[in-house]
């Protein structure tokens, strides 16, 4: 009967989890769950395409490639900062511009896209050579080559 009744207990400890192993999980390098999810910094590059300009304005877009083997999310827009040569914020501010933020699934190899747009002809300008972005819903940041001349003020619209 003794027998029995510690069996139940250990029985209803192994059920509840007091009494079962702890095996720690580490992270795999390289290792993403199968399931689609926000998409982090690690998954995706980061491109700026080609300006068009006219009239003292300049428009390009912002590209956020899903370089991972699993389809991914983005909603919002990017964090954007105005660096200098030296790696120093600059004090130009980004706007946001545009509408409501969808919610773009990107599958491997998928791109979207946020449009930066910016004016030359105040007088109040910097000279940025380097745009830092932290894609839309946070993460590490990554550092692009922005050497665009002036940047007097700019905006982004929400990735599409």
């Amino acid at each position: 009967m003794r027998s029995l009744r510690i069996a139940g207990i250990v029985g209803g400890l192994l059920l509840a989890g007091g009494a079962a192993p702890a095996f720690a999980h580490e992270p795999v390098p390289g290792y993403e769950p199968a399931a689609a999810g926000q998409c982090s910094a690690a998954r995706l590059r980061v491109d700026l395409g080609r300006v068009d300009s006219g009239a003292g304005n300049r428009y390009a877009p912002l590209e956020f490639t899903n370089r991972s083997a699993i389809a991914c999310t983005l909603s919002g827009r990017p964090e954007l900062v105005l660096l200098s040569s030296f790696g120093a914020a600059l004090p130009q501010r980004v706007t946001e511009a545009g509408g409501p933020s969808p919610v773009v699934t990107l599958e491997p190899g998928g791109t979207a896209r946020a449009v930066l747009h910016w004016t030359v002809v105040e007088s109040d300008c910097g000279e940025p050579a380097a745009l830092r972005v932290t894609p839309p819903g946070g993460g590490p940041h990554t550092t692009i080559a922005f050497a665009v001349d002036r940047v007097c003020h700019i905006d982004v619209t929400p990735v599409t």
